[in-house]
């Protein structure tokens, strides 16, 4: 599997990125609180973060109490896609009750420095900061009844365990993020 960003058991880049809930989030602050954070590159329009969201708010409420929390970011070029504008980001986050932070990457330099191609893409790190997971959420966008592999649930257990994770990679499948021209 070709490998661009950041590479499994290496460093996450930090960042500091403005969030729909009108705070600053920085990475650093999250790894001082939570043992797992799913670093999740999504979208407002794309049919695949659509079909993952109510699975993303499902793990979120699963794991939030030992300490975990999934983190979403949009990078897309939102002037080739205006639904994926910052204000509709907000939208987006109040009309499906998102119970995770939503931030903004608008420079695309955090999606590119964790080597995000896909929407809904996952990078799931350590407290330490380590990238330990990336890929597919689980193995069935269109039928969450007929999931046989829920790869993020699997990783963060795996993680709270200290075990290491296997699968530590998948490819994941979805939009493309959307890049400034």
């Amino acid at each position: 599997m070709e490998t661009t960003g950041t590479a499994i058991n290496s460093y996450a880049p930090d960042f500091e990125l403005p969030g729909v809930d009108e705070e600053v989030h920085h990475l650093s602050r999250y790894l001082e609180t939570y043992r797992a954070i799913a670093v999740i590159f999504m979208c407002n329009h794309c049919p695949y973060v659509r079909l993952y969201l109510d699975r993303l708010k499902e793990l979120q409420a699963e794991f939030q109490d030992r300490a975990v929390t999934l983190i979403g970011i949009n990078a897309n070029d939102a002037n080739q896609y205006p639904d994926d504008s910052f204000e509709n980001m907000k939208v987006f986050a109040a009309e499906h009750h998102i119970n995770f932070p939503y931030i903004r990457d608008v420079a695309q330099d955090v999606a590119q420095s964790f080597g995000a191609s896909t929407t809904p893409e996952v990078f799931l790190l350590d407290q330490d900061g380590r990238l330990r997971y990336k890929g597919l959420i689980d193995d069935n966008p269109d039928k969450p009844e007929e999931v046989q592999l829920s790869y993020l649930r699997t990783a963060i257990a795996q993680v709270l365990d200290g075990a290491t994770v296997e699968p530590s990679e998948t490819k994941a499948i979805g939009c493309s993020v959307k890049w400034r021209s």
